[in-house]
């Protein structure tokens, strides 16, 4: 978050407005600086963290932990009433690995929508760490594993049929190989811009994760977070990228 961000406080404003909403959060940023500091190396496959043993520590430790709870205390002191959990938590999200190369990285295969909409109808804001059990069959194995928070926020979104899906990130939006703003993308222009190496590294899962949430009737924008008023602007007026 910026000196400017306005996002924990648009929250507090629109859930007392009667929007019911759910945070995803990452925390990569932290995640590298506090791998950096372990002498432990960051590698990325297409947007994802490579986890290792090591590596899921600190992503545990640092997202259902640090940033979480950093969240909860700041919707707290915004006015807001926040609970902090993870996907582990309850059995909110089955995951199964995706591939080995890939070590501890989940892709989400079921939501258990109940916790949160309890949540939301007891008056909270859950704010949800992207943790998770892997499974495998109908079994749970007791592995931890790191879910990428876009893919996750479009499961979550996708499983409680949302109205809309909002990315907030650090820039305004999509461009095209122009270098213009995309304020619309259509799956097959994604699907170019991808293969043509412009959409790249982080921006390729909330991509995917937006055509997921449209292809469900579920509005999307990827939008600037850094911008005061980010949140109420994508919501209203589309400011962004809108995908699907």
């Amino acid at each position: 978050m910026g000196a400017d961000d306005t996002t924990v406080d648009d929250i507090v404003a629109l859930q007392r407005r009667g929007v019911r909403p759910v945070v995803v959060h990452g925390g990569g940023a932290l995640i590298s600086e506090w791998l950096k500091a372990h002498g432990v190396p960051t590698r990325f496959e297409r947007g994802l963290r490579v986890t290792d043993e090591r590596t899921l520590e600190v992503v545990v430790a640092v997202l259902a932990g640090l940033v979480n709870k950093r969240l909860v205390a700041a919707l707290t002191a915004a006015g807001g009433r926040a609970v902090g959990l993870s996907g582990a938590d309850g059995g909110l999200i089955k995951a199964r690995l995706i591939d080995d190369k890939l070590g501890y990285v989940g892709e989400v295969a079921e939501v258990d929508t109940r916790p949160l909409l309890d949540l939301m109808d007891d008056g909270f804001v859950p704010v949800l760490a992207p943790i998770a059990v892997e499974w495998r069959g109908e079994a749970p194995t007791g592995q931890l594993l790191n879910i990428n928070a876009d893919t996750a926020a479009g499961a979550v979104a996708v499983a409680l049929g949302a109205r809309w899906l909002v990315f907030l990130t650090d820039v305004p939006g999509i461009r095209g190989e122009d270098g213009q703003m995309v304020g619309a993308l259509s799956p097959e222009q994604a699907s170019a811009l991808t293969e043509a190496g412009v959409i790249k590294g982080g921006m390729i899962p909330k991509v995917e994760a937006c055509l997921q949430a449209a292809a469900s009737g579920c509005r999307n924008v990827i939008a600037d977070g850094r911008r005061p008023g980010a949140l109420p602007e994508a919501i209203e007026d589309g400011t962004g990228t809108v995908v699907g």
